[in-house]
């Protein structure tokens, strides 16, 4: 089951390639991310042989978090073209950007979500334990918490972004006023709740590297640490925000510097 979803990993995101060559917009890998593990979790559900409250609970889980974020995701970029990232790639590249998208933008990102989502991938396949554990509950509450975190803190800095009077402005309001970045905290807490369910089965522990991974890349690799490389020098007040508000997880603001 692990090989057959690694392949339609692939598939799906080679499908979304060749749908971003005529548009030239390499950003529909960021789009349809959240696609691609609502893809694998039904195919798990499919063809995993587990316990069906537990394959339910996780297919249902992922579906939902899959979904909204491939709807924010959309909606955020709708009419504003490619990000500056693949863009900037883009020129460097030059004519060769077409094939070298494929292998360092959606080939590393259909392998990146094989892994994450091996929470959701293991967790299908032992018919043991045969009923809900507290493990299955803690989970489902720590993904509670994390959707609710990530989905607010979306809809609030999607709110502030749509006001013309706070075009250039930093967001320093509701969840944004005790962590800078409340959605990625809020992302990691899902996919440790995921691994917390698959945990109450015997391949559990497999599938650690699934929140480890997505907790490494949100705080050094794509999140906090590329976000903020530049920020400041772009926003200069951005850099009071980042010595008054936590990075990460949400605390109380430190008093400002006088």
């Amino acid at each position: 089951m692990l090989g057959l979803n690694l392949l339609a990993a692939v598939f799906f995101m080679a499908c979304v390639w060749l749908l971003s060559l005529p548009t030239r917009n390499a950003s529909l890998a960021d789009i349809f991310w959240g696609l691609g593990f609502v893809l694998l979790a039904w195919l798990s559900f499919a063809l995993g042989g587990g316990y069906p409250g537990r394959k339910i609970l996780l297919t249902l889980l992922t579906s939902l978090w899959g979904l909204r974020l491939f709807v924010h995701i959309a909606w955020r970029n709708r009419g504003k073209g490619e990000d500056r990232r693949y863009q900037a790639w883009r020129e460097k590249r030059g004519d060769s950007f077409w094939w070298v998208s494929f292998f360092n933008v959606f080939l590393v990102q259909a392998v990146l979500l094989w892994f994450i989502s091996l929470s959701v991938q293991l967790g299908q396949f032992s018919p043991t334990p045969p009923r809900l554990t507290a493990l299955d509950f803690l989970g489902l509450m720590v993904w509670l918490v994390g959707f609710v975190f990530e989905a607010a803190a979306d809809w609030q800095l999607a709110r502030f972004k749509a006001d013309p009077a706070n075009r250039g402005k930093v967001m320093n309001k509701g969840l944004w006023a005790y962590s800078r970045h409340p959605n990625y905290f809020g992302e990691t807490l899902i996919w440790w709740g995921l691994f917390l369910i698959t945990l109450s089965t015997p391949y559990g522990w497999w599938a650690l590297i699934s929140p480890v991974v997505i907790t490494f890349l949100l705080l050094k690799v794509s999140g906090v640490t590329l976000l903020e490389a530049t920020i400041v020098e772009r926003r200069p007040e951005y850099r009071e925000y980042l010595e008054t508000t936590s990075a990460f997880i949400p605390w109380f603001p430190k008093p400002k510097k006088s």
